[in-house]
């Protein structure tokens, strides 16, 4: 992660330390966080319950994520500054988990800048659960950029050699760790390269990496950045399997310009990669293909007019996105001069909100990739997020694949399939469409969260309009009631034609003042999260809550008649909505290929600081020619709400 900051560094702990561990129970706050807080209010007002968090001060980027086949235990570091509550002096927090639902947080950082290659940041960096001479003899190894100077930004020139890769080892466990003799390994880029950054190591096992580099006995190494006023990229290199220690440079992975900008189904490429991860997905027919996972820098802002007439919360944010890409190899047909390994095939979102730095593994338990972020404190002024003494949060753990859905025949409001640029549409013999994107789900573990909670079913019914003529929620008749501030549901709509917008209410007070709305606009084919103003009457500091809107469509495919005529029928499959809301955090997952991580700041912060937040969940849906309080020919086909969710 960069920043145009400069860090101060602070060296409270040796390179190689014990740490105490810390249970995930945030009411505890040890003797640090007392000195930063001073008001235990104000650190749990808004801190969550079962994401994964510091013990206090200032956490982005999630590090090292992996799995501890001697042990059976996953390990997840984090970008960490113990000392503050901004960014500054970056050292690496870990944690530890059975399940990756419940975690151990260890109240001291298990590596600091310390040695003279990473004397001001431990920056992001991967795990691999085998010693540096490739023996899986229960060492773990972690690669990591270790910085030298400061500032380090894609916006000014680059500072050969302020970057460079280096290795720390454990042989207990991730209890102690302990840096090579041979640090740093890599230096810095590759000579003669004019780079924008070079950071964030990650490694993968390609099998099939394209022929020209592709070997027996090597494992493939992916450093992030981008090639000055020509594009953002990936730096390749291969790795000697049996001696992690020796990279060698094999490309550039991509070529795609500056801030390319298929469409709004896609994002901006930017200008500078941070966090990128390549993985390769496959579906239930065998089908793969591949993916690159990358932090975006250097966004476009929208147009000034956009802005003004229609804010939305990406205006208020830096510019930069949570993106993916699928890859191919390049066509030698195509003329290009490029040295890029692979080149761009289609692209998407992979998360629409407050979601950044990505990180991922290969989990042999599930078998199945699994994906971490950041989720940020943008939305909250620096004075309200000083005062509160922590800063970001850890994602729920998120799992891919390749998704596949055949015979499709259009999408609900744009008339050409091929316009939406985060899918690969292939026509096929009957004049349908087989379309192919990354799926992205909750990890399947989660559901252990539900285990004490308050389980609630809501059959088939239609539904009308968000009600205005109430005074409280108790006069609501299909809403269904919230007694904490932590839960899950999960909900199919069937959406007619005729739907102007669907989805779920949450009511943050029994007066019906305050509330977040989840919701599909089939015309536009947008997603939106309506989040509560509730500050201008009651603080001069503002809260960024301005609507979250991101891009989103339901296919239309043709299933086989149970006739016996053959004749072909249509079907819109149902929009699916799977949120979990966590005091102050929103991750919501839309027919799992949409993502939208949010905040919000709910009103107890100024008004009873014994309430939940969450007063109770309305289903709903607007259609064109009904009235308020009337039914429309949209439905509920079935939802399923956990009310107390807890690790």
């Amino acid at each position: 992660m960069s920043t145009l900051a400069t860090a101060r560094s602070i060296d409270p702990f040796p390179a190689t330390c014990h740490h105490e561990k810390t249970d995930l129970n945030h009411d505890h706050i040890d003797h640090v966080s007392r000195k930063l807080l001073g008001d235990h209010s104000d650190f749990t007002r808004w801190r969550p319950t079962f994401h994964l968090l510091a013990p206090h001060g200032w956490l982005n980027d999630p590090c090292g994520p992996g799995y501890d086949p001697l042990r059976g235990r996953y390990l997840l570091a984090f970008q960490w500054n113990p000392n503050g509550n901004d960014w500054d002096n970056i050292s690496w927090g870990l944690s530890t988990s059975r399940d990756l639902v419940s975690w151990e947080t260890f109240s001291q950082p298990c590596l600091v800048p310390a040695a003279s290659y990473d004397r001001l940041g431990i920056f992001t960096g991967c795990l691999q659960p085998t010693n540096v001479n490739g023996q899986a003899d229960g060492t773990l190894t972690y690669l990591y950029t270790s910085v030298n100077q400061l500032p380090i930004h894609y916006t000014i020139p680059y500072t050969p050699g302020c970057e460079s890769l280096s290795i720390a080892v454990s042989h207990d466990g991730g209890d102690t760790w302990e840096r090579l003799p041979c640090n740093p390994i890599l230096p810095g880029p590759p000579e003669g390269l004019n780079v924008t950054g070079w950071r964030d190591p990650f490694i993968y096992p390609w099998t099939s990496a394209p022929a020209n580099i592709r070997q027996d006995g090597v494992l493939y190494g992916f450093i992030s950045g981008g090639l000055s006023n020509k594009t953002p990229t990936v730096f390749v290199y291969t790795i000697n399997k049996h001696n992690l220690a020796e990279w060698k440079f094999a490309g550039p992975l991509l070529d795609v310009g500056l801030n390319l900008r298929p469409s709004r189904w896609s994002g901006d490429l930017g200008l500078n990669w941070e966090v990128a991860n390549l993985v390769t997905l496959t579906d239930n027919e065998g089908i793969s293909r591949h993916f690159v996972i990358m932090g975006s820098e250097g966004c476009l802002p929208r147009d000034e007019k956009a802005r003004a007439e229609k804010p939305i919360a990406r205006d208020f944010r830096v510019q930069r996105s949570q993106l993916w890409v699928c890859v191919k190899e390049r066509s030698t047909a195509n003329g290009s001069e490029s040295t890029a390994l692979m080149e761009y095939s289609f692209g998407g979102i992979f998360d629409n909100g407050l979601f950044y730095a990505a990180n991922s593994f290969w989990d042999p338990v599930i078998e199945r990739q699994v994906v971490f972020g950041w989720i940020t404190e943008e939305d909250l002024p620096d004075s309200l997020r000083h005062r509160q003494g922590w800063s970001g949060l850890i994602s729920l753990p998120r799992v891919l694949d390749l998704m596949t859905i055949h015979r499709v025949k259009r999408a609900r409001s744009t008339a050409n399939i091929n316009d939406i640029t985060s899918v690969e549409a292939t026509l096929d013999n009957s004049g349908t469409y087989t379309v192919r994107t990354m799926k992205i789900s909750p990890d399947p573990r989660l559901q252990r969260l539900r285990l004490g909670s308050r389980k609630t079913y809501v059959d088939r019914t239609r539904l009308n309009s968000v009600r205005k003529d109430t005074i409280n929620t108790s006069e609501l008749p299909d809403s269904l009631p919230l007694h904490t501030s932590r839960w899950e549901v999960d909900a199919k709509f069937a959406v007619s034609r005729d739907c102007r917008r669907v989805g779920i209410a949450i009511y943050h007070d029994l007066a019906l003042q305050h509330k977040t709305l989840l919701f599909w606009n089939p015309a536009s084919e947008s997603f939106i999260i309506e989040r509560p103003d509730v500050w201008n009457d009651q603080t001069d500091t503002p809260v960024k809550h301005a609507p979250e809107v991101c891009p989103h469509t339901l296919f239309t495919y043709k299933t086989k008649s149970g006739g016996n005529d053959g004749i072909d029928e249509e079907s819109e499959e149902p929009l699916h909505i799977h949120a979990f809301y966590d005091t102050s955090v929103l991750e919501v997952f839309v027919n799992e290929r949409t993502v939208l991580s949010t905040r919000i700041y709910y009103p107890t912060a100024f008004g009873d600081s014994t309430s939940t937040g969450c007063h109770g969940m309305y289903f709903f849906a607007e259609e064109s020619g009904v009235e308020n309080n009337e039914f429309g020919t949209t439905g509920l086909l079935g939802a399923m709400v956990w009310d107390g969710l807890a690790a």
